[in-house]
């Protein structure tokens, strides 16, 4: 059985001394609801070096390209910093102070890219790619911020980063991790310098050293995860036009977008395959990106949590016996009844009645949507070449994780399903979905 064999493990600092600007960035409640979960996790799989780039050279590379990253994302090189208050209850931060970023050079004997890209389910070794396993949020007061391993196979590696989530949305992460791409092809600076200031353009003062009493940062008895695996499915940038059209042509407009008609496609398969009663309730939740949406927008560049939970629920039957168009829709008015004062109003009232997310306590047939298809993920070139996969860790791993990404070609989608097998081999049953799937 393959297995994982750390080489090296050192600590990447910035090259430049601290943040002077931002020394001390005090966190948002989009932040600091996170607190409770593990670290988000995506990686890379490439093919090998060409022959005059051997291991060891590449190794150094990345960690030399990663401490000049580090110095335009010095919050990734700090630590979280806690102040306690009066009354039982901590203030987090996070403090630029350059201690750095842990870097794993491993490797596995006997592995090969076709290994991990063959099999109908992701193998489990995938979880082993990445460092800080099971590591949480509020563990980054003596944790690392940012942690990444690379892995030699025997003719590809794979780039794992573990990311505290405080820190990063999923622009935010793929923004650094384009920005390293960028650096180690020979680039002088980075072409989008991050905007490290937490500001949402409405009056922050009560958000301010936000103090979380202690009694939300218990965590639940863990509970027994059922056993789960993760199948990627693909879909061509024609399956994906011909599910817009239908939808769109189903609810007479024009406004369905792609993304809409295809969460609806694959919701519909999830209940049906499941044979889920009809009277039961079924949740999506949809993270929605809100630089654009706020007055005035924040900038592209915002490095932080900058992401509205968007939440449909419907009965099983309405989406059993509803054409896709329908439930597209629904998703359509959720997704455009947002913007700022729905931001705005979250955020007050989270500061008089602070809720951390848990991923361990969502009930059946609850699906939540990870990352965005409009990610630049493919477009990481390190200087041998574009990468020819995308995986995730096994931090907050449940059953109903969908996480989607551009697929290789243009206009193509890649969903990860985190489900339990007999969903999973409900799905395989459904000929209408996997008729429209490439996998």
């Amino acid at each position: 059985m393959a297995e994982v064999h750390v080489i090296s493990k050192c600590t990447i600092k910035p090259t430049a001394d601290g943040c002077q600007d931002e020394p001390k960035i005090h966190l948002m409640p989009s932040d600091l609801e996170l607190l409770l979960l593990e670290y988000s996790q995506k990686g890379l799989l490439f093919n090998k070096p060409t022959a005059e780039h051997e291991s060891v050279t590449f190794i150094d590379h990345l960690k030399t390209s990663l401490s000049r990253t580090l110095n335009f994302f010095p919050p990734l090189a700090g630590r979280l910093a806690t102040t306690r208050v009066h009354g039982g209850a901590t203030c987090f931060s996070i403090d630029c102070n350059s201690i750095g970023a842990l870097f794993i050079h491993a490797v596995v004997n006997d592995l090969t890219v076709t290994d991990i890209l063959k099999p109908t389910y992701v193998p489990h070794i995938v979880h082993s790619f990445f460092p800080l396993n099971g590591v949480r949020n509020y563990d980054g007061v003596s944790q690392p911020l940012l942690a990444v391993q690379v892995t030699d196979l025997v003719d590809g590696f794979f780039i794992g980063c573990s990311i505290n989530h405080l820190l990063v949305d999923g622009t935010s992460f793929w923004h650094f991790f384009n920005s390293w791409a960028e650096l180690s092809r020979g680039f002088n600076r980075v072409s989008k310098p991050p905007v490290l200031k937490r500001e949402l353009h409405f009056d922050t003062e009560c958000l301010r050293s936000i103090a979380i009493d202690d009694e939300h940062l218990i965590l639940n008895e863990l509970l027994d995860i059922p056993p789960l695996e993760e199948r990627v499915f693909h879909f061509t940038k024609e399956n994906i036009a011909k599910l817009k059209a239908k939808a769109n042509r189903e609810m007479h407009t024009n406004k369905i977008s792609s993304l809409q008609a295809f969460l609806a496609h694959l919701w519909r398969s999830i209940i049906s395959s499941c044979r889920v009663d009809a009277d039961k309730e079924t949740t999506f939740e949809i993270p929605i990106g809100i630089r654009h949406r706020m007055n005035p927008p924040l900038p592209e560049e915002y490095f932080g949590n900058a992401v509205f939970k968007g939440v449909v629920t419907l009965p099983a039957g309405k989406i059993l016996n509803e054409g896709l168009g329908w439930i597209a829709w629904q998703i359509n008015r959720m997704v455009t009844s947002r913007g700022h004062e729905q931001v705005k109003d979250f955020h007050e009232s989270w500061v008089k009645k602070p809720e951390l997310l848990k991923f361990d306590s969502l009930p059946k047939n609850h699906f939540v949507l990870i990352n965005s298809p409009w990610f630049d993920v493919y477009g990481n070139d390190f200087g041998w070449g574009k990468p020819v996969a995308v995986r995730s860790g096994k931090g907050n791993r449940f059953d109903g994780k969908i996480t989607i990404s551009a697929g290789v070609e243009e206009g193509s989608l890649d969903i990860e399903a985190c489900l339990s097998p007999q969903t999973l081999h409900a799905i395989e049953e459904d000929a209408e979905f996997i008729a429209s799937t490439c996998s």
